[in-house]
């Protein structure tokens, strides 16, 4: 038998291919169907099934064009209202891989359909794939399902489900049984999830935060508390997982390519994945700098809405491939307005802040604090900043008064960049500084 582990570092994803005796099956599949086709093809096996632990919020699964490639079945829940062909797969259900078999366990806290499957081989517990409901380290947060999917619930109550599907469905399984999430470190699916991409149960019952011992009232106002930002796209995937989405390359080759020069709607945001250093240089006035990196498709579906156009800018053809390619693991590949490569001469350059007077007169500048709520109630860097973390900052624009210079940071410079060229896109009256990663040295109270 072989488990195989398919992980994007840039969602922090986790999936899984189980081969045995020339069948596979696929566990909570990326937006790209490739990668599995290889490796079915590597190991000369049949794809015969594909199992979706939930809707997904966070990312685009490819459930529906394996299936409609290879003729695999898919298992879900038949709580996750899925509107595409499929098997429910709920507790008591199975599935047999040649001489192994999978069992389906319903554990609802993370959302209302969430599934974990446990791996019989001969009838020895081997392994739980545990979806978003165990992570190493964490647990799946509740608060994503209260306005998306099918089934809605507040987070109070699928917090406390949680807090059983835990201790009733999970804990008591063999100690030894490898336990495989759908996330690592990265995702906003958890607050406190540990580097390593797999565990066992015994280990969890020992180390991990939410398994200790505690009643469930003080589970659920611990698992509620500190959870990260929700972005705009949740919801969004949520729904487009339940329907099931386009088929990838069909849906990339789509998107419309146009030259540079192009005549630029307005209202419409350009975001220009380039280095924050090229952006400076020159770039289009209005463009947002969300530069290309591991965290991409996240602050991307943070910043712009999921019913949004929007142009999408790099600076060769290869880069501006990457990042389309990136924009479809959330599902927005369809909502580009126009992909395009960086012009040559464009009208504005940023300005380069005076740290000096910055430091010797910070009551002279509005600094806008960029970072996440987390971070901001951690401690502020300059007490007197505006906070407004980068993923509300377009729909809070108004609350940045004009009247002195302003100077935005982040913690190391990557949300600043992004934030200053939004709030620079608004305001003309004043200059606009990026703080970036000076920062990190710069702890000015005042």
């Amino acid at each position: 038998m072989i488990i195989h582990q398919f992980y994007d570092k840039g969602l922090a994803h986790a999936s899984y291919a189980i081969i045995r005796m020339g069948k596979m099956m696929i566990i909570d599949p990326a937006r790209d169907p490739k990668p599995y086709y290889d490796f079915a093809a590597f190991n000369e096996a049949d794809i015969t099934g594909v199992i979706e632990t939930h809707p997904h919020a966070d990312f685009v699964s490819s459930h529906l064009e394996i299936h409609q490639t290879t003729g695999a079945v898919i298992y879900t829940s038949k709580l996750a209202g899925a509107a595409y062909p499929h098997e429910s797969f709920d507790d008591g259900d199975s599935i047999h891989l040649a001489d192994i078999t999978l069992k389906a366990i319903n554990t609802p806290g993370h959302s209302p359909d969430s599934i974990c499957i446990l791996l019989q081989d001969n009838g020895y517990d081997r392994a739980l794939f545990t979806g978003d409901t165990l992570f190493v380290g964490d647990v799946g947060r509740p608060d994503l399902r209260e306005k998306a999917g099918n089934i809605t619930a507040k987070k109070e109550e699928l917090a406390r489900q949680l807090y059983h599907s835990t201790r009733e469905k999970l804990m008591g399984l063999p100690h030894h049984v490898t336990v495989y999430p759908a996330h690592g470190p990265g995702t906003l699916c958890g607050k406190n999830i540990s580097p390593d991409l797999q565990s066992t149960i015994g280990h969890e019952i020992k180390e991990n935060y939410a398994l200790q011992a505690m009643s469930e009232q003080e589970f659920v106002k611990m698992i509620i508390a500190d959870q990260p930002f929700i972005p705009h796209y949740f919801g969004f995937d949520v729904d487009l997982n339940k329907k099931g989405a386009p088929v990838y390359q069909q849906s990339i080759d789509a998107v419309p390519r146009s030259k540079v020069n192009t005549a630029f709607e307005k209202d419409i945001p350009v975001i220009d994945t380039r280095p924050n250093t090229d952006f400076r240089h020159n770039h289009i006035k209005g463009a947002i700098n969300l530069q290309d990196g591991d965290k991409f498709e996240t602050w991307l579906g943070s910043i712009v809405w999921p019913d949004e156009q929007f142009y999408l800018i790099a600076a060769t053809n290869e880069s501006l491939d990457a990042v389309i390619k990136k924009t479809a693991k959330i599902g927005y590949e369809q909502n580009i307005k126009a992909a395009l490569l960086s012009e040559v001469n464009t009208e504005i350059r940023s300005v380069d802040i005076a740290l000096d007077d910055f430091k010797d007169h910070p009551e002279n500048y509005t600094v806008v604090d960029a970072r996440n709520w987390n971070e901001i109630n951690a401690g502020k860097v300059f007490s007197h900043a505006l906070t407004i973390p980068l993923p509300e900052l377009r729909e809070r624009l108004h609350e940045i008064p004009d009247n002195k210079p302003i100077v935005v940071h982040c913690a190391a410079g990557y949300r600043s960049a992004a934030a200053t060229s939004i709030i620079a896109g608004k305001i003309d009256k004043v200059p606009v500084y990026d703080l970036s990663d000076a920062v990190v040295g710069l702890m000015v109270h005042g």
